[in-house]
């Protein structure tokens, strides 16, 4: 389980990196699924990531409401991101991800402030 979240992780990095939010959604989002299955402790901020990755793909998309879609869906990122601790397991590559997040955030402030 560790190996298959890790490898996610850089994998979803690779594809924020590349505009694919999308993909980087469903990439993590199959890590996710056994991870809130055994209740594991990562499942939210994971969720969040998840999450924070499909805001970017309705801004992308720009489609009816896409502003009112993509703030509401960054809420699950917002109330997890605190989960993003020392000593949580992948650590560094939780951070990058957190940061990318907020990276995109701070591009888009016409709707995230």
């Amino acid at each position: 389980m560790n190996e298959d979240l890790e490898g996610a992780l850089k994998h979803y990095l690779e594809l924020l990196d590349a505009e694919k939010y999308f993909e980087a959604h469903e990439v993590l989002e199959e890590a996710w699924h056994p991870l809130r299955l055994q209740k594991h402790p990562l499942a939210n901020l994971v969720k969040g990531l998840i999450n924070g990755a499909v805001s970017f793909e309705h801004i992308k998309r720009h489609r009816d409401n896409y502003a009112g879609k993509a703030y509401r869906v960054i809420a699950s990122y917002e109330r997890h991101k605190h989960l993003c601790q020392t000593g949580i397991a992948h650590y560094e590559l939780f951070v990058s991800a957190c940061k990318k997040i907020e990276s995109l955030k701070s591009q888009h402030q016409e709707i995230f402030g």
